[in-house]
């Protein structure tokens, strides 16, 4: 992707039947206080539609928020989606209630980082900082 002018831009999105989303509006406005455009694609989103709003809206990371329990169906297939549409410079970071156990394999299908039930908003924010494109320097 190359360094592209602007802010970090960031799709957060809740896949599947899950409809629970005050987790995902609250890292939506840590990252948008912290200067990045967010674009929060709502509830019960496919995976085919998160891919296509990131793609779309040239996104540089796509942070899932799931708590339904279908993390690993539902994560796997917007990384094979990014692969099959030859966007997989967008990386995928994700939330929730995901188990431990579940977060290695989800890791080894290619999502960069998993954040559980505790982790603060300012570390979702140093991470996405730290690991997605730096925005280009006035």
């Amino acid at each position: 992707m190359g360094v592209a002018a602007g802010p970090i831009r960031v799709v957060v999105a809740k896949p599947g039947l899950d409809g629970h989303d005050r987790g995902a509006k609250v890292i939506a406005r840590a990252l948008r206080d912290a200067g990045m455009e967010v674009i929060y694609t709502g509830l019960h989103q496919t995976p085919e539609q998160i891919v296509d709003t990131a793609i779309q809206e040239d996104a540089d990371a796509i942070g899932l928020s799931i708590l339904s329990g279908a993390h690993n169906t539902l994560f796997a297939a917007v990384i094979d989606l990014l692969k099959q549409r030859d966007a997989e410079d967008i990386l995928v970071f994700g939330g929730g209630i995901i188990p431990e156990g579940d977060i290695p394999p989800l890791k080894e299908k290619g999502v960069a980082e998993i954040f559980t039930p505790g982790a603060t908003t300012a570390s979702i924010v140093d991470w996405v900082r730290a690991n997605v494109r730096q925005p280009a320097q006035a």
